[in-house]
């Protein structure tokens, strides 16, 4: 294909981070993107109801009790290629107040016309400037390929996601995510989502220490906006036990 020979040039190039328990998206990347021409905002907001109470290093942010989100501009450059920004990232945190995190780069690359396929996939790659009390790392990267299947009013998708910060490859981190949705019409469907996150690909970390969330969520599409809210409950004793998400899209031309 026309884009087939950008993959392997941007994976050498991108990176990603180990996965924060702060974190301003909650998302499974299903591999649609804005139409050519065409500009598309999307709010991210998750609010962390019970969470760890210590940060996840020296000078971060608390989980507990904390918001954490970020809008998300995006421009459909191509029938197969969107690009994206991710500014400004933003939490209010117990011990913060309200803070400034940083930005994202965003390159997603789809196969056309996915939603009229069986099998749909793409890959998407961000580039992250990190502020001190967000990462430790100034700059990361993830390296996200998208899987999936339509069968009927079933959608099964992969998202089997790389967090680098730029330490070698032994150390890139494998946190995926998954969505199994059910659609009750054109307008709503609901799905169930998880998210993990298994450590470095070198050394699982013990069950215990990774993080694993599943999500309930509703989705709501129209041609005004397009709604996703979800109620998540962690899994493990390393996982936040009860988180909230919300997020607005709409296309702007």
């Amino acid at each position: 294909m026309r884009y087939a020979k950008l993959f392997p040039i941007l994976a050498l190039i991108a990176g990603c981070a180990p996965a924060l328990a702060n974190t301003d998206e909650i998302q499974v990347y299903d591999g649609d993107i804005a139409a050519p021409g065409v500009f598309n905002l999307t709010v991210h907001n998750n609010y962390t109801v019970h969470g760890s109470k210590t940060p996840d290093f020296t000078g971060g942010l608390v989980p507990d009790h904390s918001l954490n989100g970020v809008p998300e501009w995006a421009y459909g450059v191509t029938d197969w290629f969107e690009a994206g920004l991710y500014l400004p990232l933003y939490s209010v945190t117990e011990n913060k107040g309200a803070v400034l995190n940083g930005f994202k780069l965003r390159a997603l690359f789809v196969a056309p016309d996915n939603a009229e396929r069986t099998f749909f996939y793409g890959i998407n790659f961000e580039f992250s400037y990190n502020s001190r009390h967000w990462d430790t790392r100034k700059y990361t990267s993830e390296i996200r390929p998208i899987l999936g299947l339509h069968l009927g009013r079933v959608d099964l998708i992969f998202n089997p996601i790389l967090d680098n910060s730029y330490e070698g490859v032994s150390r890139l981190d494998f946190a995926p995510s998954t969505r199994v949705a059910y659609h009750l019409s054109k307008q709503w469907s609901v799905a169930a989502e998880e998210y993990d996150d298994f450590g470095p690909l070198r050394r699982f970390l013990p069950g215990s220490q990774q993080s694993h969330q599943l999500f309930a969520v509703a989705d709501y599409s129209s041609d005004a906006i397009d709604i996703e809210a979800g109620i998540g409950a962690g899994l493990t004793p390393a996982t936040d036990s009860l988180a909230l998400k919300l997020i607005l899209s709409k296309d702007l031309n």
